[in-house]
């Protein structure tokens, strides 16, 4: 179990709250698709994803980009139970999907700097920090069924 502080809990409570989760989610995916591009192999039914322009505006990148935020949405509600919260997801994304659990930290690493790139000035070290243990957390719970 991770121990959140006070101040932790507040800075992504506080911020989260600002998140406009379609514009992160669809900016966070399609940067790990862009940055990433091996990780295009899962999402080879969204369509054309020849190019960064092409992987911004397909809608099927959004619309899962805002899937993935509402997920995360969960562990910034559940932080005393983020395991539990993604045992399925885990489950899901090992059993069935196969995806590469390193994948979850990428995408926790950009999902940071779209944070940082929305929220600037607000986005100071300690938000930062805190939303670094977040991530990691995450990105810890939906590798569990891996191990």
């Amino acid at each position: 179990m991770v121990h959140w502080t006070p101040e932790e809990k507040q800075l992504i409570t506080a911020l989260w709250g600002k998140v406009d989760v379609p514009e992160v989610g669809a900016a966070t995916l399609g940067k790990l698709l862009v940055v990433y591009p091996w990780t295009q192999r899962f999402f080879a039914h969204f369509g054309n994803l020849s190019g960064p322009s092409a992987i911004c505006a397909n809608p099927l990148v959004r619309a899962h980009g805002k899937k993935v935020m509402n997920s995360f949405a969960e562990a910034v509600k559940h932080m005393d139970n983020i395991k539990e919260t993604f045992s399925k997801l885990s489950e899901l994304h090992c059993e069935k999907l196969h995806v590469d659990p390193e994948n979850f930290r990428l995408l926790g690493n950009i999902l940071i700097i779209v944070l940082a790139g929305h929220h600037g000035k607000e986005f100071i070290p300690s938000t930062h920090a805190a939303f670094q243990k977040l991530t990691n957390v995450v990105a810890h719970a939906l590798a569990y069924r891996y191990h």
